[in-house]
Formats: C-alpha cells, structure tokens, sequence
C-alpha cells in the first residue's frame, strides 16, 4: 500500500479510519435511500442479479439488496466497517459477502467475481484525489456488464476537512464516458451543498 496514495488521500483515509473507531459517522444512517429502493423495487425495478456496492462501510445497502434477491458483494478499506458489516450479514442469515480492499484496486481482492448487474456508489467517489478516480472509473467500466447499472451519489466541489471534495456533473461524465451512457440525474443537497444522483448504463 506505501506509496499507492497521494498524502491528501492517505488523510482522507486517516479521517474515515478514525471517524469508524470513534463511532462518528453520520453517513451510516442504517437505511438505504430512496434512490436505491425505486432502482430495487420501483415501477421500473432492475431484476435480480450480482451487486457490487463500493464504499460499503457497515453493508447497510448490501444487506437491503441481498434481502430482495440479489446476489450482493460490499468493498471498503475500513477494517471496522467490514467487521460490522459482516456480523449483522451473519445475524440476518443473508448470503452478503464483504471484502476489505481498495475500489480503485478490485483486481487484487481474491474472490470478488464479476462481472456485476448493478455497481452502486453512495459517497466513494466524490473523496478520491483526480488519480484515484481515473483508476476507480477503470474498475467500473471492466466491472460492469454491458447493459448494466451504475448508481452513483456525489458531492459537487464543496469544502471538506481542510481540502476540497466532490466532482461536478461533467466531471462525471468525463469519467465514466463514452463506455456507460447516463440515462438520468437527480440533483439535491446535503448540508447546504449541492449534489446529484447519476444513473449510468453500460454500453
């Protein structure tokens, strides 16, 4: 892992280490969002398939997948996450399986599988450093079938523990373009900041 990140991301990382061992970490509301229900049980739901949830921390979305018929894998660099994450997998009885890994290295986690139906991302991305999302944006795009889904929630550029964070909406496209397509994008805000939702599709 030495010298893989960039400082800045090594800080991030750092940040959500300890935010995880301090039990800080308000994005781990326990409940999957509006967003990814309507993809999973909507008017115009995604049938059943492989699932791959990037940034999973404690396996809240992967859990909800795997309940609904889903064949659904989480990554995250956090020890702590995956730990948890694995345990509530046990004590529900689902088949979930959880990897500690990098999102930008998916090829090094043994036994990940693929390719995946849906990869969804709610909140990785937007904290990457720009050489980290080139590589992340790789992963996806060798990742996803074709014809596949890629559910992503990002910030826009805001403040964010003494740097920046986010990407904007054309900086999603650049990353993801020309192999996945977007079909839709909801835009919102979190704090005051503004962000969006991007649905993609495989080519």
């Amino acid at each position: 892992m030495r010298g893989m990140f960039s400082p800045v991301t090594l800080k991030r990382k750092l940040a959500f280490w300890l935010a995880y061992l301090r039990r800080r970490t308000p994005w781990d509301t326990g409940t999957p969002p509006p967003e990814l229900v309507r993809t999973v049980q909507g008017p115009q739901a995604l049938p059943p398939g492989r699932a791959l949830d990037l940034g999973c921390g404690t396996g809240t979305n992967v859990l909800y997948l795997a309940r609904h018929g889903w064949e659904a894998v989480g990554v995250d660099f956090v020890g702590q996450a995956i730990r948890k994450a694995r345990k509530r997998a046990r004590a529900a009885g689902l088949p979930a399986r959880f990897f500690t890994g990098d999102v930008t290295r998916l090829d090094r986690i043994k036994g990940l599988g693929g390719p995946f139906d849906l990869i969804l991302d709610i909140g990785c991305l937007h904290s990457l450093s720009p050489q980290d999302r080139i590589r992340y944006a790789d992963n996806v795009k060798r990742y996803l079938r074709p014809g596949g889904t890629f559910l992503l929630y990002a910030w826009q550029p805001r403040p964010w523990r003494g740097g920046t964070a986010g990407l904007s909406p054309d900086q999603v496209r650049a990353l993801f373009g020309p192999q996945l397509r977007l079909t839709h994008t909801e835009s919102g805000q979190e704090r005051g900041h503004p962000s969006a939702w991007y649905w993609q599709e495989k080519k």
